[in-house]
């Protein structure tokens, strides 16, 4: 854990993509290495570590520095770090958001041959990504795929596929849409 630590601090990232919320955690970690009490076993210390990632990768997303995300990601995953789903939904929504939304579904298909579950709101962007391309049929095809998984989808998701249908050519599909989630809310 040690040797971790100053490998993750000679990361090739520009010093503006840091919030100052790292840096205290950066100080955080440096002060539980130094204890050895802090930490009990490994997986303690391990937990803390893969916390640390999860908020890291969230607040690049808030600062809209995708790439920096993908790339954050990679690097991680080579250190052994398991990914969850919040994680792998932040780095599908980094695809979605640099258009590159063939990526995001290899990531689904990666959480499920992981035994990942994917939850609503990682369909939740995914379908969001694909309306943002104007391909409301496959939004529209991974919203039927996400009920027959059980996984009920919030009105955030009927809005996203609402606002792909109110294009002029696709009205009479919006109101047939429109009339099946209002029958759900």
């Amino acid at each position: 854990m040690g040797k971790l630590i100053p490998s993750l601090l000679n990361l090739s990232i520009p010093h503006s993509a840091f919030s100052p919320g790292l840096k205290t955690t950066i100080i955080l970690v440096q002060a539980f290495t130094k204890n050895s009490n802090c930490f009990h076993n490994v997986d303690q210390a391990l937990a803390l570590f893969k916390e640390m990632i999860n908020k890291l990768l969230g607040a690049m997303v808030r600062m809209k520095h995708y790439a920096i995300v993908v790339s954050l990601y990679s690097q991680t995953e080579l250190t052994g770090v398991s990914h969850n789903t919040y994680s792998l939904s932040i780095l599908i929504d980094c695809f979605c958001k640099l258009g590159q939304i063939g990526c995001g579904f290899s990531i689904l298909g990666k959480m499920m041959k992981l035994g990942v579950e994917p939850n609503v709101v990682t369909f939740s962007i995914l379908i969001n990504g694909l309306c943002k391309q104007s391909t409301i049929a496959e939004a529209l095809s991974l919203f039927h795929k996400m009920l027959e998984e059980g996984i009920q989808p919030h009105l955030p998701v009927y809005n996203t596929i609402l606002n792909g249908y109110a294009r002029p050519k696709r009205r009479m599909r919006l109101v047939g849409f429109y009339a099946c989630g209002r029958q759900r809310f």
